[in-house]
C-alpha cells in the first residue's frame, strides 16, 4: 500500500458535511408546558435522505417526528400556506397524526410568525388544514367509519390487554386499522385512568396487520362541577413502537362520529386519560369532516446536526 495516498484530509477520509436541522417539540392538546403529547417537529429547508427520517424519530424517541418541508423551492415558511408533511413513530412512518399536525402548525404560527390564517398540509392522508383561533387551533381531519366487530375474533386480544374488564361496543376502522373497544358504561374516568393495560403481548396476538391500534373509551358523566367531558379515551400502539399515546388526534377521527352517532350531538369535549392527559374540542361537520381543537405549548426550540 502507498502511504501517501492516505493523508489525512484526503477525499477518502474527509467527513459527509453535516447536515443542520431546526427543530421543535411542542406539546400538543394541552395549553400547559409538559401535558398533552410531545411531537418534534423539524422544517426542512431541502430534501432530506429518506432514511434520516427515520434515524432523526428514533434518535427523538418521541411517539411521533413530524417533518413540515417546502412544495417549492421558493417557498417560504413565514408567507405560505402549503406544506409537505410526514410523521414517524421510532420505528414506522405513520399514515395520520393530529398531535404532530396541531405541533407543526403551532411551531409556523408562533416560531416562523406564518403569516396566514390557515395552513394547508399535503400529507398520506390527503391534504389537511390547521386553522388558527384566539384560544387555539383547529385541524381540519377526515371521518373515518367504524364498523361492529366479532367479539370472538379479537377476544384473545382484548383479555391480553385489559383482562376481565366489562365490554359493551367493539367497533373496527378499516381505513385507521384501529380496534375501538368502549368499556362498560358502569365504569367511569377513574377506572379508565387507573387501568393497567399489558400491551407488551399484543403484536404477537395480532401479527396479521389488521390492526395498528387499540383505543379505549368510556361514556362521560353527566352533571358535576368540573368542567364537562362527552367521552373518555386512552389508545395504545405497540405495533408501531408507541405502548401508550398521551393524546392521540388521529383515533378522534373515528371516536367523534362514534360517539357523536351515540349521544346524539356534533359539538363534544373529548378528555385523552393518559398520564399527562390532554383536552380536544370535536365539531363533527355538515361536508363529512371533522373539526379537531386543541392547544399547542412549544418548550424545545433548537438545531438537530447529524
Amino acid at each position: 500500500v502507498n502511504a501517501s495516498a492516505m493523508k489525512i484530509g484526503s477525499p477518502q477520509t474527509e467527513p459527509a458535511r453535516k447536515m443542520k436541522l431546526p427543530i421543535f417539540i411542542a406539546d400538543a392538546f394541552t395549553a400547559t408546558a409538559f401535558r398533552g403529547n410531545p411531537a418534534a417537529v423539524c422544517l426542512l429547508e431541502r430534501t432530506l435522505d429518506e432514511d434520516a427520517h427515520q434515524d432523526i424519530a428514533r434518535e427523538m424517541n418521541l411517539s411521533e417526528t413530524a417533518f413540515v418541508r417546502k412544495l417549492q423551492p421558493t417557498d417560504d415558511f413565514t408567507q405560505s400556506s402549503r406544506f409537505g408533511l410526514r410523521w414517524f413513530t421510532p420505528e414506522a412512518e405513520f399514515p395520520l397524526c393530529g398531535h404532530a399536525t396541531l405541533a407543526s402548525a403551532a411551531v409556523l404560527f408562533q416560531k416562523r410568525k406564518n403569516t396566514n390564517s390557515t395552513l394547508t398540509f399535503v400529507t398520506m392522508s390527503g391534504e389537511l388544514k390547521a386553522r388558527r383561533e384566539e384560544d387555539g387551533i383547529v385541524l381540519d381531519f377526515p371521518v373515518y367509519p367504524t364498523f361492529p366487530q366479532d367479539f370472538h375474533e379479537v377476544e384473545d386480544l382484548i383479555k391480553a390487554a385489559i383482562g376481565d374488564t366489562l365490554v359493551q361496543d367493539i367497533r373496527y376502522s378499516p381505513d385507521t386499522k384501529n380496534l375501538l373497544v368502549r368499556l362498560s358504561d358502569s365504569y367511569d374516568r377513574s377506572f379508565l385512568e387507573s387501568l393497567k393495560v399489558n400491551t407488551e403481548p399484543l403484536p404477537a396476538i395480532e401479527k396479521t396487520g389488521k390492526v395498528r391500534g387499540l383505543i379505549l373509551t368510556v361514556k362521560g358523566e353527566p352533571g358535576g362541577q368540573t368542567a364537562l367531558y362527552d367521552f373518555y379515551s386512552r389508545c395504545f400502539a405497540p405495533w408501531v413502537g408507541v405502548a401508550e399515546d398521551p393524546v392521540t388526534g388521529s383515533t378522534h377521527t373515528l371516536l367523534g362520529p362514534y360517539w357523536s352517532e351515540e349521544l346524539g350531538k356534533k359539538e363534544m369535549r373529548a378528555f385523552q386519560c393518559s398520564r399527562r392527559g390532554g383536552e380536544l374540542d370535536i365539531n363533527l361537520r355538515p361536508d363529512g369532516r371533522v373539526d379537531i381543537k386543541g392547544g399547542a405549548v412549544i418548550v424545545l426550540e433548537g438545531t438537530l446536526t447529524a
